[in-house]
Order: structure tokens, then sequence, then C-alpha cells
């Protein structure tokens, strides 16, 4: 073989692999959505097992034709704001080429598939927060505006190397701590401020109830897939450009060894900081996800002692921020809003403090600034709390919005026409 000819298979090997990671960084993430499921039914009482099972199945299922008809266009034509740039949302139109099969194209489907699989987690965030007393219709639209819409417009601008926040303003979240994460819990609360407390959650004086859910290990489990999928999510947020080295999605130097490093510091800090805080594995678990969305904006960047202690202070202010929303009398019935919206605001600033100067990528990318990730995290708190809040306020005024404090309490399975459990299992701590 000719030196070309070896060349150009190793560039083929490398191109087919390369393609593969991808593909199997996908699958992984589908483990956040079991593990998201497992989450939300554990946390679920029994009468409303399979009302929170099937909604986020169903989140899951309407995310991926949404997103394939307009979730993708969004992404390639809207960077530069609300102005569509159609000669680059070209590609993403459902009946382009690039859009279906075409034995030219091994890698559009599956960077549509990645794109997809983070759209459904926003949907699946808010899922959990909202159990027990949503109606489906207006869950499942909901679920689309955040995921085929909110969300992949705030990743045009804030995740794209041509978005307007990255090319203006230098910010900087590889990890999404502000592009998912702030935009999910903030829509979140959106919902919840309409959406109204659990019957029973909360007293005549304002003081709260506990509300168990009919089965912590399962909770725990599904927590634990989701600290699995992660790994996938952050994997899938590196890229190859054919060179020697790795890039951010922005094309900046990193390494796959630098996302292990933080993404396990990252993980362990979360997890120690809310079970020094609290006591409570219920928190023990979600600090795990506080601990890497703390970190997230900047886990490329920092080295992992520095992670492990942004992590540590995400565990510690994730049950604080949820303990104060409970004073408020809202009802996030699986900390939702303070583990994704909270430690997604520290994940965001806190890269504006600790990498605050470092060097530009490119002559096209400011430099971070505290200032560029401030803005960036007003920005994605506005994109994700003024839909949700809007699209919630208008189901309630429909009467379409919450269900009956009848159906409540006998139970949102009620509308599911199936039994979670065959003997109607009734636990001491079930709450039923």
């Amino acid at each position: 073989m000719t030196p070309e000819e070896i060349k150009a298979m190793v560039d083929m090997t490398t191109t087919i692999n390369l393609e593969v990671y991808y593909y199997w960084c996908t699958a992984i993430m589908i483990l956040i959505h079991a593990g998201f499921m497992m989450y939300e039914m554990g946390a679920s009482r029994v009468k409303h097992v399979l009302a929170a099972g099937t909604k986020n199945v169903l989140a899951f299922a309407y995310m991926i034709p949404t997103f394939w008809l307009f979730g993708w266009w969004i992404y390639l034509a809207m960077t530069n704001g609300f102005i569509p740039d159609f000669e680059a949302g070209a590609a993403g139109v459902p009946w382009g080429e690039n859009m279906g099969p075409n034995l030219q194209d091994n890698a559009s489907g599956v960077f549509w598939g990645a794109f997809t699989l983070f759209a459904c987690t926003t949907a699946s965030i808010m899922s959990g927060s909202v159990i027990e007393r949503i109606r489906m219709t207006a869950f499942i639209i909901l679920a689309v505006v955040l995921g085929s819409v909110a969300w992949i417009l705030s990743a045009a601008w804030g995740w794209h190397p041509a978005g307007w926040m990255v090319t203006q303003l230098g910010y900087h979240d590889f990890g999404a701590s502000g592009v998912v994460h702030i935009i999910s819990g903030f829509f979140a609360l959106g919902v919840l401020i309409h959406l109204g407390p659990r019957v029973g959650r909360f007293n005549a004086d304002g003081t709260a109830n506990v509300i168990r859910g009919h089965s912590l290990p399962m909770t725990m489990v599904g927590l634990m897939l989701i600290v699995v999928g992660f790994f996938g999510f952050l994997g899938g947020c590196l890229f190859y450009g054919g060179t020697a080295q790795w890039t951010n999605i922005y094309g900046g130097p990193t390494t796959l060894s630098t996302i292990c490093f933080n993404t396990l510091m990252g993980i362990a800090g979360g997890m120690i900081g809310a079970y020094t805080k609290t006591k409570d594995p219920f928190w023990m678990m979600s600090g795990a996800l506080c601990g890497i969305i703390s970190v997230a904006a900047g886990m490329d960047l920092y080295h992992p002692s520095v992670t492990f202690v942004l992590a540590f202070l995400g565990g510690v202010i994730g049950p604080i921020s949820h303990n104060f929303l409970v004073k408020l009398r809202i009802d996030d019935a699986v900390g939702a809003v303070s583990v994704h919206g909270t430690c997604g605001i520290l994940g965001v600033v806190a890269l504006g403090v600790l990498g605050g100067g470092y060097p530009p990528f490119s002559e096209d990318v400011p430099t971070i600034t505290f200032f560029g990730q401030f803005v960036g995290m007003l920005v994605m708190v506005a994109l994700g709390f003024i839909p949700g809040y809007v699209l919630a306020w208008i189901f309630k005024s429909l009467g379409m919005l919450r269900a009956s404090d009848e159906v409540q309490e006998t139970g949102m399975d009620v509308e599911i026409a199936a039994h979670a459990y065959p003997e109607d299992m009734k636990t001491p701590h079930a709450g039923v």
C-alpha cells in the first residue's frame, strides 16, 4: 500500500471510531431517563406510581419526533438570537438530505440523536418536580416546549461555537450547567408557582408536612443510574476534530482524562457535601447531581481538587435551597429546582470567578469573565422561567394544569387503568 492509501485508511478508521464513540455516548444517555423514571416512581406514593412513570416515558417519546421536526433546526438556525439564519438551518429541516438515510453521511443522525437525548433530559428534570398532581396533556406540551424549543434555543446561543453568547460574552458552559440545568430548573419553578402544592403538603399556618415516596431504595437506584448516564452526557460534550487533540464544544483543548477525573470528583464531592449537611440518603444521592452540575460548566478546565471543593459546596447548597423554597410554600417534590437550577447558577457563576481571564480559544471568542458568565446566567434563568411561568398560567386559566383534589386523593393512577402492584401494596410510609 502507498503512504497515501495507508493515511486514507487510518483517517477512515478514526472517523468510524469517533462516530461509534458518539453513538454509544447517546445510548448511555438513555440510562439518565431510566434513572429519572425510577427516581420519580420511587418518590411517588403507591397510588401515583404509574402516572409518574407514564408521563416520564411519554415526555421521552414526544421529544423525539418534535426535536426531529423543529428542534434541530432551531439549534442550527438561531445562533444570532431570535433572527433565524435560514442558510445555516437548512441542514436541520426534516425534509433535508441530512435528516434521513444518506450513505454519504454517517454522523448527522448520531449528533441529532445526542442533542435529542439532551432535550429529553430537560423534560425529565422538570417531570420530577410536578409529580402527583399535574395533568398529562399539560405536562406533555410543557415538556415539548422546554426540550424542543426553550432548551435548544439556549444551546444555540450558549453551546454553539457561533452562538451570540459565546462570541460576544465569552460564555463558557462545557457540561451545560446553564444551557441544560438552569433552563430546566427555572422552567420547573415557573410551572410550580401556578401548579401549587400536593394536597396535604402544607398546613393552613404554612408549616410543611413530609410526604414520603413509597420506595426510597428505588429512588436511590434511579439516582445512581442518572449518575451512570452522565458519563455518556459529559463524554458527548467532547469533540475530536481529526487532529491529535480532543476539544470542548467550543473548540478549546481538553482531554477525556480531564473529564473522567472531574466527573468522578464532582460525584464524590457532591455526595459528601449533601450527606454532611443532611445525613439523608435521598440527599446524599441527589448530592451527586448537585456536585456534577456545580462543576459542569468548567470541568474541562478545572483541577480535580478544585472540582471536589466546588462540588462539595454544591452538595451543601442544594438542600439549603430546597428548604428555602419549602418556606415559600413551593412544593418541588424531588428538589429539581434546587439541584438543577440553584446548582446550575453556582456552576456558571463560579467559572466566572475561578476561570476568569482564561485565554480565549480563538480570535472570535472573548476571554472568560465574571461579567460574561453572570449575564449568561441571567439569560438562562429568564429563558427557562418565563416560558414555564407563562404556559403554566395559560393552562391554569383553562383549567388544564392541575388534577382535582379528588383525583389526587384517590391517586393519579386512576387515569392509567392499571395497578402498579397486584396486591395494591400499602406500606407504613407510603402516605396513602
